[in-house]
């Protein structure tokens, strides 16, 4: 077909235009349709010409050379419609292109007159796609490297390849790698284009070049502070030496500076209040090396000599001296007398009198002379009047009801303002589970016409509902899988109300959990339970109800691999079966403090057993019924929950039985009879305390014990209530969780395979009757996001478990160490993964355990 190029342009002249006219020979056109489809133009005696521009009507416009573009949008874009009318040639086709190439994802348009009769004029629209995007590839770097820039670069597939998409591409390699050292970095685009699809791949060549690194740092002008200390001062800044081999020496600009500003502050802290940098220059030393010289000018240092309070009425000075706990001939250090003044609450200057109402309090230091190498301070003295809590405003609980937030703060209207106060208020809501622990904000509004003052709560609510999906050995009967729904903000109230369903009414902090365990008819296991926290609406009592059903039985597995029927699994040797209910009942404390939480529950178990001896010591068949009191005291101060960087949670507590034997005249030996009223009482311990090293570095040190005895010396120990040691720690699998038994982890150690053994390797009687367990772990943080909380670990541990409490010695502890990782994600709970060393054999065994993997799906090793 003959066409007409009108107008042309394409990204190379964008956003010029190169408009085109042809002029056409005299005769009238007659178009005509042949057989091939194709148009075929007479001769025409139209002109086009710029000299004299004609008006036409379009009576058409079509779009050609579309791929993944759609043609109407293409006309929609051009602002050519047909019954427009327009001066060929004319601004309106040069207007036209340039819309269609500012919309970035052409390479290049064509405007054509495909016929023309009389007035009016048919066009057609030819467009060059620029290519999508089908893959990034990378050469010249390592294949860790180039998974890691995939992930910086983010170019997605099917993107249109513009030069600035190429170009801020490169931009974010060589950063990349300037940050890591490398300054000489060059980056190559070969752009391989697939015309068959319209795509084309990115090749980037990488020449990262040689790492920048620190030769040398020369430290000038320094008399009082040694070298090497002020070099372990400048963290991101490291010259290059053989001992540094976890502190790079690559130089980065911006950790350069930040690193000045530390060694000033360094400076301060040890006296040297007029110490500054005099000069500081960075040279190239040849050879991919900097040399860096920084002259000090350290002044001299200063004592504190003198310090005296003016303003304070409410507090002799004597008092404030000793709260301060500064003397003369201290050396002076501005920061820490902040910190002594403005500090942690309770233990510094400001929290004795915020914590009385006055919330306008300032105390302002004064440098009042300085004498030689001494300073008088003067500490002035703002106390203001007390003010009383007016209003409390919270924002950002769009599921939480306001009731169940204000039942939780410690600042209620008509109290007299404390600092403190809104210190444990913020802890106790991080620790409701509902919120961003991380995104908690509290602002105080001063009223200072009335003397009272509001204060706004803003949180951000986070999802508090979960799945549990997790897995586990269980020993004699395989993989147990799990599925849990835990529904941690329920409501009974909101039953009707639908706009409160997500997915169930929610709302009021009450909890709903529903549990399966199963692996196939072998075993199985259901529970439900149900708590309130304010039982009656109007103090915080925690009642709560569970129901349990646990079905386990033993199949003919020899019979399976003889025959290879599996109907032979259907052959059960034994069988158990429990039922219980346990009801619970507990409530803070005011004495000693209000951190303290009293709790009760009582349980009833009942339990069966067909030809199954799992004690192994010859209980097969019988029911059981075990009905016990738990009383538990625990004190929690953690500042929040999933990543706890202070604090510490402190728990004991003790579960009785009747005293059966006690009340019986005659004492059975027959195991048949003897367990028919289960008897026991169980005391435990479980300790854990967080604090924060340097930043987001926490040390966590824990300890945790459990004895089970009996009432009458006479009787054995009884078998239900024991111990297991061992591994992850994962409960509820296997025989060995069927009788109450407290599952304990013990990493770097097979499951359960910790404490006395029998021949057969089995726990002799079900388990030990006394264990002891002691952890230190340093965690760090990879990621705090409510979505996804994640943190790496380091632990040492060590315990063990025995049979009978002359064995007993809490210095003979099975150790391990080890590394792992922890990613808390709320629909799915704690998912973690520990990789131990054990360095000691457990019993029977006749070597070490060594390296052991664990891996913990929706519940956390203890």
């Amino acid at each position: 077909m003959k066409t007409f190029l009108l107008s042309k342009a394409s990204y190379r002249w964008a956003p010029l235009v190169l408009l085109m006219s042809l002029t056409i020979s005299a005769q009238a056109q007659r178009i005509g349709l042949g057989g091939s489809g194709r148009t075929t133009p007479a001769k025409s005696d139209t002109d086009f010409s710029y000299a004299n521009p004609k008006e036409y009507e379009i009576a058409e416009v079509t779009v050609s050379g579309t791929q993944f573009l759609d043609p109407n949008s293409m006309i929609s874009i051009s602002g050519l419609r047909a019954g427009d009318k327009i001066r060929v040639p004319g601004q309106a086709v040069t207007s036209s292109i340039k819309k269609m190439m500012d919309f970035g994802t052409l390479d290049d348009v064509e405007i054509l007159a495909t016929k023309v009769e009389g007035e009016k004029i048919w066009l057609n629209i030819h467009i060059k796609e620029r290519p999508r995007l089908y893959k990034v590839t990378f050469a010249g770097i390592r294949k860790g490297e180039r998974e890691t820039l995939n992930d910086k670069v983010k170019l997605i597939k099917g993107r249109v390849i513009t030069p600035t998409v190429i170009k801020n591409t490169q931009l974010v390699i060589k950063k990349f790698y300037m940050d890591k050292g490398f300054y000489n970095t060059k980056v190559k685009v070969v752009q391989i284009p697939d015309s068959t699809r319209g795509q084309a791949t990115l090749n980037f060549t990488i020449d990262k070049g040689s790492k920048v690194k620190i030769q040398q740092i020369d430290i000038q002008g320094n008399e009082a502070i040694a070298d090497s200390k002020l070099k372990r001062k400048l963290k991101g800044t490291k010259e290059k030496k053989l001992w540094h081999l976890f502190t790079p020496s690559k130089f980065i600009p911006k950790k350069y500076e930040e690193d000045k500003e530390k060694l000033i502050a360094f400076y301060r802290k040890n006296g040297y209040r007029d110490a500054t940098i005099e000069f500081d220059t960075v040279r190239d030393a040849g050879n991919e090396m900097l040399s860096i010289v920084l002259k000090i000018d350290e002044g001299p240092k200063y004592y504190y000599r003198n310090i005296s309070w003016e303003g304070n009425y409410l507090h002799p000075s004597e008092k404030l001296n000793r709260i301060l706990g500064l003397e003369k001939g201290d050396v002076y250090n501005p920061e820490e007398l902040d910190k002594k003044l403005n500090g942690i609450p309770g233990g510094d200057v400001s929290s004795i009198y915020m914590d009385d109402g006055y919330l306008y309090f300032r105390v302002n230091p004064i440098e009042k002379a300085v004498e030689g190498d001494s300073i008088d301070i003067e500490l002035r003295i703002y106390e203001g009047k007390q003010a009383t809590i007016n209003r409390i405003m919270l924002n950002g609980n769009t599921k939480t009801s306001d009731r169940v937030v204000l039942r939780e703060l410690f600042t209620l209207p008509g109290q007299k303002f404390s600092k403190t106060e809104l210190i444990n208020t913020q802890r106790q809501l991080s620790q409701m589970g509902y919120f961003d622990p991380e995104k908690i904000q509290i602002n105080p509004i001063p009223n200072q016409g009335d003397g009272t003052v509001d204060i706004e709560y803003t949180v951000e609510e986070k999802p508090s509902d979960q799945i549990e999906l997790s897995g586990g050995w269980g020993g004699y009967i395989g993989f147990v899988g799990t599925l849990g729904l835990v529904f941690n903000n329920f409501s009974i109230r909101n039953i009707p109300n639908r706009s409160t369903w997500r997915p169930l009414p929610s709302g009021d902090g009450q909890k709903l959990a529903l549990r399966f365990q199963a692996n196939g008819r072998q075993f199985q296991t259901y529970s439900l339970s149900f708590s309130e926290p304010w039982f009656g609406g109007k103090k915080p009592i925690n009642f709560g109800v569970a129901l349990t059903r646990t079905v386990y039985r033993i199949s003919d597995i020899n019979s399976f691999y003889t025959t290879g029927s599996t109907a032979s699994l259907n052959n059960f040797l034994g069988s158990y079966y429990n039922n219980g209910i346990t009801f619970s009942l507990g409530r803070r404390l005011q004495v000693p403090d209000r951190f303290m939480v009293l709790s009760h529950s009582l349980s009833l178990q009942r339990y069966r057993l067909e030809d199954l001896d799992f004690f192994n010591i010859g209980y097969r068949n019988g029911r059981s019924t075990n009905v016990t009191f738990n009383t538990t005291l625990s004190r929690n101060t953690l500042d929040q929950l999933q990543y706890p960087r202070s604090g510490s949670s402190i728990a004991l507590s003790g579960t009785f039985t009747p005293p059966y034997s006690v009340l019986r005249q005659n004492g059975s030996s027959d195991s048949q009879d003897k367990f028919k009223l289960v008897e026991y009482h169980k005391w435990m311990f479980d300790g854990t305390w967080y604090a924060s090293i340097t930043g987001k570095l926490v040390v966590s040190a824990r300890a945790h014990m459990g004895f089970l005895g009996r009432y009458n010396k006479d009787t054995e120990i009884s078998p239900f209530g024991r111990f297991i040691v061992g591994g992850s720690g994962l409960a509820g699998q296997g025989a060995f969780a069927l009788a109450d038994q407290d599952i304990v982890g013990l990493r770097g150690y097979e499951d359960r395979k910790v404490g006395p053994l029998n021949q057969s390797g089995n726990l002799t009687g079900g388990g030990g009757v006394v264990y002891n367990k002691f952890v230190t772990e340093l965690r760090y943080p990879v990621s705090l996001n409510p979505q996804a909380t994640i943190f790496v670990l380091g632990f040492l541990e060590g315990g063990n478990n025995w049979g009978n409490y002359r064995e007993f010695n809490p210095f003979d502890l099975k150790r391990s160490a080890g590394v792992g990782a922890r990613i808390f994600m709320p629909a799915f709970g704690l998912l973690g993964i520990d990789w131990g060393y054990g360095f000691d054999r457990i019993q029977g065994a006749s070597q070490r355990s060594g390296g052991q993997f664990h891996f913990t799906i929706g519940q956390q090793i203890r």
